[in-house]
């Protein structure tokens, strides 16, 4: 299989600290005008382009002199609200001088977790590339906090792949791609050309990062291809040190590790609720339940609940544990935890009878719920 880029229409582009930073000392003005002028070539080729872009926590540092990076969240925001003027402006001036226009967006997982403002931002980004503009992301570092933030960009890439609902997602980074052992260690260790996405032994092949400016590791780059591939994008993982990278990739060339997608997408609504990255409350079920959910494609009844855990409100997203604690499906509650608490393992009949009301005969109907 060549390389995915090369039929590709939408693709989403993630750069890492150290391809956009000199070594935390603050941006690589150079290497960020290299990436423009390769999108803005993809752009010729008829290939529309979203930019995920590191660097502007350690542009913030550089430029208020700060030589290690703070361990304070409110000093974190501040590096970060400085740094994105300088990352936006570099950016900027780099796709002027192809004549394209680009966008800043800055993102939260509320903005993911709230349906509205998902559809909102969905429609903004996809406006934006039909106007030929290269839409700049990054997550809102200067609001977020650590219960609520993405963590890192690799997640935040593959949910923008499925925002957009990209054919492709291009995570770059200072390594070859994935290794079936970590080659810092194992000189033996190979690199893996191909795999489907999901496959639960990359997860085991995965390791950290060694750097101290970059966040996250191969295992961050696999789960973003495991997400990114719900909606059917697939996932080049490469060293963005290879010169013309995504020109030689658009152009067929194999490069670093493919994981592949599986060929049917997630509906939009069900894609939605997969890409939470919290859940308001959890349900742990019995084996019955589970073989119903994940089988039979039916509804989640009371009866089937063994256990409410954390408090939620109707309408929250809600996770499904199996009996022994892994999360198997999310979906929208019909009941509040505390309602839950009182009809569960009960039969749906008896729903009416225990709250004074029956709202609907489910705790979760099948349409709200996703398979994870």
């Amino acid at each position: 299989m060549s390389s995915p880029l090369a039929s590709a229409r939408t693709l989403v582009v993630k750069v890492g600290s150290s391809l956009v930073t000199n070594e935390g000392r603050g941006l690589d003005l150079e290497a960020i005008a290299g990436w423009a002028s390769q999108i803005a070539q993809l752009h010729k080729l008829g290939k529309r382009t979203v930019l995920v872009s590191s660097g502007a926590i350690a542009e913030g540092m550089q430029r208020l002199g700060w030589s290690r990076r703070p361990r304070s969240m409110h000093e974190l925001q501040a590096a970060a609200a400085v740094g994105q003027m300088g990352l936006v402006q570099c950016y900027e001036t780099c796709f002027r001088e192809h004549a394209l226009h680009t966008a800043q967006v800055l993102l939260t997982h509320a903005d993911m977790a709230d349906r509205q403002r998902y559809l909102n931002a969905r429609s903004t980004l996809r406006t934006l590339l039909r106007l030929g503009v290269v839409p700049v992301i990054n997550e809102n570092d200067t609001v977020v906090t650590d219960e609520i933030k993405f963590g890192d960009n690799d997640t935040l890439s593959a949910l923008v792949a499925n925002l957009v609902e990209a054919d492709v997602l291009v995570v770059l980074t200072d390594q070859p791609g994935l290794f079936d052992a970590d080659p810092r260690r194992d000189p033996k260790a190979k690199l893996v050309e191909s795999a489907a996405a999901g496959d639960p032994r990359l997860e085991a092949m995965a390791t950290g990062t060694g750097t101290e400016l970059a966040k996250g590791g191969m295992i961050t780059k696999v789960l973003a291809a495991k997400r990114a591939a719900r909606s059917g994008a697939h996932t080049v993982i490469a060293s963005g040190r290879e010169p013309d990278v995504l020109l030689r990739l658009a152009h067929g060339e194999r490069i670093g590790t493919l994981l592949v997608a599986a060929t049917v997408p997630l509906a939009a609504r069900k894609q939605w609720l997969a890409d939470h990255l919290s859940v308001a409350g959890r349900l742990r079920l019995d084996a019955g339940a589970v073989q119903a959910l994940a089988r039979d494609g039916k509804s989640l009844l009371p009866i089937g609940v063994v256990e409410v855990l954390g408090e939620f409100g109707r309408g929250e997203v809600v996770g499904c544990l199996d009996p022994q604690g892994r999360e198997v499906a999310r979906g929208l509650a019909n009941y509040s935890s505390a309602e839950a608490r009182q009809i569960m393992r009960k039969p749906s009949g008896e729903i009416e009878k225990i709250l004074g009301y029956v709202d609907e005969p489910e705790l979760i109907h099948r349409d709200n719920l996703v398979l994870l």
